[in-house]
């Protein structure tokens, strides 16, 4: 691949969320792996971005279907946060990306030098439709959506309640969310209660919340004020949005002489469809322990 000197490509796009939000997304390497791609048929399964003067970045973006893949990657020339970001491609070609703030609007500016292979429209649309995939991505991030579960179970509400919050047990069940997951804290109404386990490093993660209300073998409310990462809490500030004040509610129903458990929870895009999977596959799981 040569470089054409120039032939500049110019891509835009204004997002409705502040700079501090967009410069983020467009920069965490756990964010770049959710956006960045061209058409739900292409994904990007692994990120890297050493984000200073000098510092390299690097992603791997492949068709889902495994036909075809390629990576992309260069070193940072320029970095001034919020505002301006310029690098050299490992081919040799320039791009800059401005962040311009307009109070909650952000309008993202790419220039790159063009590549000779493909058409200046080709390339053009391939990088406006990712840049659109991460406006689309960045305006949906943090808004809450209700998530509706539910799942009868041959047994009475007492021992459905007792067994789902019994810490034993509670690990059983939540480890179709993540194995190793577990709590510290209490379900008394009011009380702090923190939801963790290890990632694949070893590091500590998970949720910090509170109980908002717990009516025993009836309901419990559960309120997340923030997160916690690498073992430390973190109750302000980006890495909250979309999950502070987010409710996690069950109800236990006594129906027929079996239990109807429904969960009702608020999730971001992010997570909606993994949890999707999840949700079902623990119930189930809690179904087993309850009626065994």
């Amino acid at each position: 691949m040569t470089t054409a000197k120039k032939t500049k490509i110019t891509v835009e796009a204004t997002i409705n969320a502040p700079v501090e939000k967009a410069w983020k997304l467009w920069t965490d390497p756990g964010h770049i792996v959710k956006w960045n791609s061209p058409s739900h048929d292409w994904h990007t399964p692994k990120a890297e971005n050493d984000l200073r003067v000098g510092g390299k970045f690097s992603s791997r973006m492949e068709a889902k279907d495994g036909s075809m893949g390629f990576d992309f990657s260069g070193q940072y020339q320029v970095v001034d946060t919020h505002k301006r970001i310029e690098y050299f491609m490992e081919d040799g070609r320039e791009a800059t990306i401005k962040f311009t703030s307009n109070g909650n609007e952000t309008t993202v500016t790419e220039s790159f030098d063009a590549e000779t292979i493909n058409s200046l429209e080709m390339q053009k649309a391939g990088w406006q439709a990712i840049l659109d995939n991460f406006k689309n991505y960045t305006e949906a991030f943090g808004k809450l959506e209700r998530m509706h579960f539910e799942i009868s179970i041959e047994a009475t509400p007492e021992k459905v309640y007792k067994t789902m919050l019994d810490n034993k047990h509670y690990r059983e069940w939540t480890s179709e969310f993540h194995p190793g997951s577990y709590y510290e804290g209490t379900w008394e109404k009011g009380s702090k209660i923190v939801f963790l386990g290890p990632d694949e490093k070893g590091n500590v993660g998970g949720m910090v919340s509170r109980i908002k209300d717990n009516i025993p073998n009836e309901f419990i409310s559960i309120e997340h004020l923030g997160v916690v990462h690498n073992g430390k809490e973190i109750t302000g500030g980006p890495e909250v949005e979309g999950w502070a004040g987010a409710l996690e509610n069950y109800t236990f129903t006594k129906k027929n002489g079996n239990t109807l458990v429904s969960v009702d929870m608020d999730i971001n895009q992010e997570y909606k469809e993994s949890f999707s999977e999840m949700w079902p596959k623990a119930l189930k799981k809690l179904k087993a322990i309850c009626e065994r």
